[in-house]
């Protein structure tokens, strides 16, 4: 009778034990689902949510937010504008001023070699002047020569002159005009009849421009007061 309780009491106790590790094992298992699926869904979610507003207080005011967020963006949108369209002009400016200095180097790239033509075309001039186109009648052939070489001399001046026009530098020969700084120079000032103060009554020496810019300034003298 003895040895029947105490197997009764055994198999009791193994049974017991097995139960309770199988609850054990069956809490693990669903302890350690539930954390893996716990961790699965946070790494699904996106991080960074913004909690949804909760009442209209915080819906107003995060609308308040995103309005001035969306008017600094308009404010800087129009700030970049402006700067786009003011390189844009300067751009424009640039692009012209270039093409101007273009201009002025094509059109006033000879103006040395012209300025260096006049001191010639002057001494033509006077050679011109100091032949007299009639000489005495006992040097028939020395007056022959003469007027030959005046006419080739202002044959030659016309044509000097028709060259310069070509290429835009014009005489300066401003004699009762008036006094203009930008392309005469004054040698003296005199008082003479009949002219008013300031207006040129002798030009010493002709003046010449290229394509409207001073290339020597006319040496003349002013009438004064």
């Amino acid at each position: 009778m003895a040895s029947l309780k105490v197997y009764s009491v055994g198999r009791l106790v193994r049974y017991v034990t097995d139960s309770s590790l199988r609850t054990f094992r069956g809490n693990v298992y669903r302890s350690t689902v539930r954390g893996y699926s716990t961790e699965e869904k946070a790494a699904v979610e996106p991080p960074g949510d913004k909690q949804q507003p909760s009442t209209l207080e915080e819906c107003q005011k995060q609308i308040e937010t995103l309005s001035a967020e969306v008017a600094t963006l308009k404010q800087q949108v129009k700030d970049y504008e402006d700067k786009y369209k003011r390189a844009l002009a300067d751009g424009e400016n640039v692009r012209r001023r270039m093409m101007k200095q273009v201009e002025d180097a094509k059109s006033f790239a000879i103006q040395s070699f012209c300025k260096d033509l006049l001191d010639v075309a002057d001494t033509l001039s006077a050679a011109a002047d100091s032949v007299p186109e009639r000489a005495d009648a006992h040097a028939e052939s020395a007056a022959a020569a003469l007027r030959s070489l005046h006419d080739g001399l202002r044959l030659t001046r016309a044509q000097l002159d028709q060259v310069f026009a070509r290429h835009g530098l014009v005489a300066v020969s401003p004699l009762r005009e008036k006094f203009d700084p930008n392309l005469h120079e004054a040698l003296f000032q005199q008082e003479v009849e009949g002219f008013e103060p300031g207006t040129v009554v002798t030009v010493s020496k002709v003046g010449y421009k290229l394509h409207e810019r001073c290339v020597r300034p006319a040496l003349v003298g002013v009438a004064k007061g």
